[in-house]
């Protein structure tokens, strides 16, 4: 344990450095949060100082096992060092709710439980959009990047971050390198959205903090109403178009630069299947709205294909309140939130791989009924999937399905209404941000109490990390020697 902290208290001490630049805007702005950012900076380095100097005995290359324990120590401390800001500005503000509101911005979820956004400190709303952005890729691969640095590998942590079928493709022969590839294409995209957004009539500010949290699939808004704020059809238009772009496996785009072809994009079996379920539910949904009378068939399409491409990728930006809509339809969307985005990408969720292996073993039982001595290659993406490979599949979606289950009961028991409950959990193990009732896109999650809290956070850290990362550290195997 004593080498794990030691790592632990490097990238501490690295994350604590990150605060330097809501202080700066701060400065920019004038808003009187550059003490809180600075006095968090402080105490971030000095914990992790103290726990360096404790540890520097322990240095050397961790075990395999070693990089579980770090990423879930890492999630928990981050969150906890990117609380100290909130509550300094807003003393009334308990760590519960605080905790909360860095790690739905470290996990992308875009659940919220602060009011009055659209008069928040610039810096404190910024804070909350830069954090969703060092999440998007995940801190722990720009970690990766420069954990060479810090005398430590970083395959183990890459690996433990990353679990899943395709987790051992690589970008690039050394890790460092596929990384920094990630990283440069996650910057482009970024700075592209940023202009446009810009270009399409937000101020710099909220061009840029909506640009962050885009290309996160974040969902975090300077505004209360969210996108709905700017009633505008350009701006919806670029955040949707980007929302795709970041819910596409970022492997697929840095094949496509560096061949300057779209043809990666033309054979990747699961980019296709995620257009394909967007694209139809968009059609399907609008004509049910639009036959309901809810509204026009072109304004249906308009908010039906905003909102569900936010929610299915579970980025969480809202253009209307849905959550009035048929309950089929915001249903369906959520559904759709647990399964459409691409491995790869900074989406939520089981991932659409998954599902398409699901879907191929299906086809082969039901074949392999009617030929018993057929010899039938489960095959995605052109690529042969061994049986391994959908026993994975299939034990991961089990225990998601379980743990949605479990901690729904967890939220009823607790004394929800069923449809906050469910919907809640859901959002949140999926990182889709809101959910429908008392969580909708009209509300946030303030009105939960401090129990209900602790688990949807649980709930975030668990999707964020796709359950096996955590649930691994509680198996008498693990901890054998």
């Amino acid at each position: 344990m004593l080498p794990i902290a030691h790592v632990f208290s490097k990238l501490i001490m690295l994350f604590s450095c990150m605060f330097i630049v809501p202080a700066g805007v701060g400065v920019i702005y004038k808003d009187h949060t550059l003490e809180a950012f600075l006095l968090s900076g402080v105490v971030g380095l000095a914990v992790g100082l103290f726990a360096w100097a404790a540890t520097r005995r322990f240095e050397h290359e961790l075990k395999p096992r070693d990089g579980f324990i770090l990423v879930v120590a890492l999630w928990v401390g981050f969150a906890a060092t990117a609380a100290i800001p909130f509550m300094l500005f807003d003393s009334s503000l308990s760590f519960t709710d605080a905790f909360f509101e860095a790690m739905s911005a470290l996990t992308t979820n875009g659940a919220t439980v602060l009011f009055s956004l659209d008069v928040l400190p610039p810096a404190i709303n910024f804070w909350r959009h830069f954090m969703q952005w060092m999440g998007g890729m995940g801190i722990i691969v720009l970690a990766v990047a420069i954990l060479p640095l810090l005398g430590v590998g970083g395959m183990q942590v890459y690996k433990a971050e990353t679990p899943g079928p395709m987790k051992d493709a690589k970008l690039a022969p050394r890790i460092t390198q596929a990384a920094k590839s990630l990283w440069t294409m996650y910057c482009i995209l970024t700075v592209l959205c940023m202009g446009m957004l810009y270009m399409a009539g937000m101020s710099v500010f909220d061009a840029v903090c909506h640009g962050l949290s885009t290309v996160a699939l974040g969902g975090f808004s300077t505004r209360d109403t969210s996108v709905g704020h700017y009633d505008s059809l350009p701006i919806e238009l670029v955040i949707a178009g980007f929302t795709l772009l970041s819910a596409t496996n970022y492997a697929t785009h840095f094949l496509a630069w560096k061949k300057r072809s779209a043809a990666p994009y033309r054979i990747d079996t699961e980019f296709i299947s995620m257009m394909l379920v967007i694209l139809s539910s968009i059609l399907m949904l609008a004509v049910y709205l639009w036959w309901q009378g809810v509204y026009g068939l072109g304004e249906s399409l308009r908010h039906v294909s905003f909102n569900l491409i936010s929610i299915a990728t579970a980025s969480g930006f809202a253009s209307t309140d849905y959550g009035q809509w048929p309950l089929f339809v915001p249903v369906w969307m959520l559904f759709l939130s647990c399964f459409t985005a691409c491995s790869g990408s900074v989406g939520g969720g089981i991932k659409m791989i998954r599902s398409l292996i699901l879907f191929r073993q299906a086809q082969r039982e039901m074949t392999q009924l009617l030929h018993p001595q057929a010899i039938i290659p489960l095959k995605v993406n052109g690529r042969t999937m061994s049986d391994s490979v959908a026993f994975s599949v299939l034990g991961f979606i089990f225990v998601y399905i379980l743990s949605v289950v479990v901690l729904t009961f967890v939220l009823l028991g607790s004394g929800l209404d069923f449809q906050t409950a469910a919907s809640a959990i859901v959002s949140c193990i999926n990182n889709a941000g809101p959910g429908l009732g008392e969580v909708g896109p009209a509300a946030n999650y303030a009105g939960l109490n401090d129990f209900q809290t602790w688990v949807c956070s649980v709930a975030m850290l668990l999707g964020r990390l796709e359950i096996f990362t955590i649930l691994i550290l509680f198996t008498p195997a693990f901890w054998r020697k």
